[in-house]
């Protein structure tokens, strides 16, 4: 019964139960807000904009770890450290476009839909990946190192069996960040076609219905504190051996 007593267990069942209820609560909203004709955002199903949006974000958070451990890793070879510092530069120059930014020149070029919102959430979340790989790498002990070659590994051995699990949990932090980070981004994803928990929110402030804000934020805020809590349990679990 120890599962009971587990916060994480109850937070994912908390966000599940708000999914679910969310189209019950017209009641409460509509006595919450009685000057609103419509109080309950009906137009999308609640648990169908929550798997659009979570999709979303493992999408762009996948190929931001591809491309910033990818890059992290090539920075830090003896081949690639005379790009390192250009790298860090690009990517954090990447971060400082505001994603509306992004959006707004990728529409143009790409039409409205999921593929503009990905490409603006891989921008943003590239950086936190990136910096989180190098500081991973640059904590390893060169004892380590020294110890692995001495042993006869080769570079790529000493990457995958030695650098990369000692790195591994400030890794895993800096794709903790950057998930967390585009699980609030992708709301803005709504403006420009996507189905997210956003677009409760981006329909509520252009029809100044406080309602469907509320509804959406609070659902993309518990979604962003699960995954964090679910992190936070991998991560220990690394720190742990």
């Amino acid at each position: 019964m120890r599962w009971l007593r587990d916060p994480l267990l109850w937070l994912i069942l908390l966000f599940v139960a708000l999914l679910m209820a969310m189209p019950l609560s017209g009641p409460l909203f509509a006595r919450a807000f009685p000057q609103l004709e419509r109080p309950l955002y009906q137009q999308d199903s609640f648990v169908q904009l929550a798997l659009s949006h979570i999709g979303l974000v493992a999408v762009s958070s996948f190929f931001a770890v591809i491309i910033g451990m990818g890059g992290g890793v090539l920075v830090t070879r003896s081949a690639g450290k005379e790009f390192r510092s250009l790298t860090e530069t690009l990517v954090a120059a990447g971060q400082t476009f505001p994603p509306v930014a992004v959006l707004a020149i990728a529409v143009p070029v790409m039409g409205f839909g999921e593929a503009p919102a990905i490409i603006a959430l891989l921008l943003y979340g590239l950086l936190p990946i990136l910096q989180g790989t190098l500081a991973g790498i640059d904590a390893v002990p060169a004892s380590a190192r020294e110890i692995a070659e001495g042993v006869g590994m080769s570079a790529w051995q000493i990457l995958c069996k030695v650098e990369l699990p000692l790195a591994a949990p400030v890794i895993l932090a800096g794709i903790r960040t950057s998930v967390i980070i585009n699980i609030g981004t992708a709301a803005i994803a709504s403006t420009v076609g996507a189905k997210t928990l956003g677009t409760p929110v981006i329909i509520g402030l252009s029809g100044f219905n406080t309602a469907y804000v509320i509804q959406g934020a609070c659902l993309v805020a518990l979604l962003a504190i699960v995954t964090d809590r679910l992190f936070e349990r991998l991560i220990r679990r690394f720190k742990n051996g």
